[in-house]
């Protein structure tokens, strides 16, 4: 699982949503590649010396507002002046910016169209900027959701494989709190202890070419906190990122588990988080 965030930081983003990007491991590789060449075929380069490009780089309003200066023109043509457009940076014209924000939104479709191809599920925590906060250090429900439906991917998979959880590495903020939640959840809880058994308990940092599916899952991320919606979500949505939003959804992990007295519970890979402090630390806490 390829671990995604946005909204994070202090802003404007109406959520804060984690994100699992769950692939076969005969398929990592593959969908790496697969990446990278859609990011040649539509940049001309790569992004960034950085590699892949951030999320907030390709669907930020600005990029769709440059979009839509000028009509699209054939992908060879766009190719060129999105590269000129990198290249040049803020000398760049008119045309060579709204040919990159056409590249950037085909890039999009293209990397989701991927991740579908290679049959990835999606598995995501939506939390609410104003829900309440356990301390630092504590278990977040939001992440034990993440690690849940990642254990019931790989348990959903016969036989059943070894889970793996990669993300940033611990030189990033993200990567940082993804290994301090998994300490807290495989080590430091029941269930989670128990379900060690089938995912490692300590994050991979991706590194190399690997770290596209990391953007792929900040890619989810973002397009999730901006556009997916359910009558639990009621902050705006972008409109124009509908198309995408609908790419997400048909990518959500969903399965049946017997769960309590119900042998047919359906649980989505999407869960709606309106309180990060665990049950035991809310009884705390009054």
């Amino acid at each position: 699982m390829f671990t995604g965030a946005s909204g994070r930081q202090p802003g404007a983003s109406p959520y804060e949503v984690i994100t699992g990007v769950v692939v076969e491991d005969r398929d990592v590789w593959n969908l790496s590649q697969v990446l990278q060449d859609a990011e040649l075929r539509h940049f001309g380069r790569r992004f960034s010396p950085a590699g892949a490009p951030r999320a907030r780089q390709l669907l930020s309003s600005k990029v769709f507002r440059q979009a839509s200066l000028l009509a699209a023109v054939p992908l060879e043509e766009r190719r060129e002046l999105a590269r000129a457009c990198l290249d040049h940076g803020a000398g760049a014209d008119r045309r060579q910016q709204s040919a990159l924000a056409h590249a950037k939104l085909a890039y999009v479709g293209e990397a989701l169209e991927a991740a579908a191809r290679f049959r990835c599920r999606l598995v995501a925590s939506i939390v609410g900027r104003r829900s309440p906060r356990p301390y630092p250090g504590q278990l977040r429900k939001d992440f034990a959701y993440l690690f849940e439906r990642f254990f019931y991917c790989v348990d959903d998979t016969k036989p059943s494989p070894l889970g793996i959880v990669v993300g940033r590495g611990p030189a990033d903020p993200d990567g940082r709190l993804l290994a301090q939640q998994m300490a807290c959840y495989f080590r430091g809880s029941l269930r989670g202890r128990q379900r060690a058994s089938l995912v490692l308990a300590e994050p991979l940092a991706a590194t190399g070419e690997l770290r596209g599916l990391v953007e792929l899952g900040d890619l989810v991320a973002y397009i999730t906190a901006w556009a997916f919606r359910t009558k639990e979500l009621l902050e705006p949505a972008r409109r124009e990122l509908g198309p995408f939003k609908e790419q997400v959804r048909s990518l959500r992990y969903r399965v049946v588990r017997d769960i309590g007295d119900n042998p047919n519970f359906v649980v989505w890979g999407f869960a709606v988080v309106p309180d990060l402090r665990m049950r035991e630390d809310r009884e705390l806490e009054g």
